[in-house]
């Protein structure tokens, strides 16, 4: 027999309480007989995904929580996968997500994370401030990181995000995820996004459908715009030159979010292509259809 869905519940954003994200999986269920999901590539591995099977129960089995943020849980066809991701800074070993179901104890999810060592990259940047802030620069970085930290970790429960997608411009990848990057020999944060180099003034179009929750000039990522996806996954589009959306702005695959430019610390016109799974940055390149 077909499971007919149920009136999905209003929207909500920022769910920080794991029961506050069962209470809202709890109301939302699929048919059966919904298509096969297309799901990006695992690769357990830090800055990686993890996909977990959930059993192949009529009912959704509830939210899923890893490092206290919820990731996506979806219908994939006949059975029910949650969608983890693991942060750059993942210790190998075994971890761990966590499982509330509409009702009784939580469980376990354990898997493993497996080493992944990723190359060194050394960059010239003619502006010191980006890489020696003044102290009013390093109050304002302060700001923006509650701001962009908030952005990553929106979610939104009853919307249910396109996880395979295309590449918001085309152009050469001048810079792989997970970079262990030096600026001005200087030694600063992994690389946690795709840079793809392309002429200032290039279209950057939106991969899959979502919500604009937030643009800005940021001091490190300048102009910048976040698309929330659904359940956990948001991606940030950096260093434009134009931003072309408003936070609110519900926007297709395709619809243009701004142009490549080269504002923030840059060596050069790129975008710089965020995706976020339970607020942890993870590999683009996973959930690229190219890929695949």
């Amino acid at each position: 027999m077909n499971r007919q869905p149920r009136r999905s519940p209003p929207r909500t954003r920022h769910l920080a309480r794991p029961w506050a994200i069962a209470l809202a999986f709890a109301t939302v269920a699929l048919p059966v007989s919904s298509p096969a999901l297309d799901l990006p590539r695992e690769s357990r591995v830090p800055g990686g995904i993890a996909l977990l099977q959930l059993g192949t129960s009529d009912e959704p089995p509830g939210s899923v929580v890893f490092n206290g943020h919820g990731a996506p849980v979806l219908w994939n066809g006949t059975s029910w996968i949650a969608v983890v991701g693991i942060p750059l800074d993942t210790a190998p070993g075994v971890q761990a997500a966590t499982l509330q179901p509409p009702a009784g104890d939580e469980r376990r999810l354990e898997f493993t994370v497996t080493d992944k060592r990723y190359a060194e990259q050394r960059l010239k940047v003619a502006n010191q401030r980006h890489v020696e802030p003044s102290k009013e620069d390093l109050e304002r970085i302060e700001r923006e990181r509650g701001r962009i930290d908030a952005a990553l970790g929106n979610y939104t429960a009853d919307r249910e995000p396109q996880l395979v997608m295309r590449a918001p411009v085309d152009g050469r990848r001048s810079s792989s995820f997970g970079l262990r990057r030096f600026f001005n020999d200087q030694p600063r944060n992994p690389h946690s996004g795709m840079d793809i180099a392309a002429p200032t003034g290039t279209p950057v179009l939106s991969p899959a459908p979502g919500v604009v929750t937030d643009t800005g000039d940021y001091f490190f990522n300048g102009n910048t715009v976040f698309v929330d996806h659904g359940q956990g996954v948001v991606t940030m589009y950096c260093h434009l030159e134009r931003i072309d959306v408003k936070p609110g702005d519900d926007v297709a695959a395709g619809t243009q979010l701004g142009l490549v430019g080269a504002t923030g610390r840059v060596t050069g016109p790129h975008l710089h292509w965020g995706v976020a799974v339970n607020r942890a940055l993870v590999d683009p390149a996973l959930f690229l259809a190219e890929e695949r």
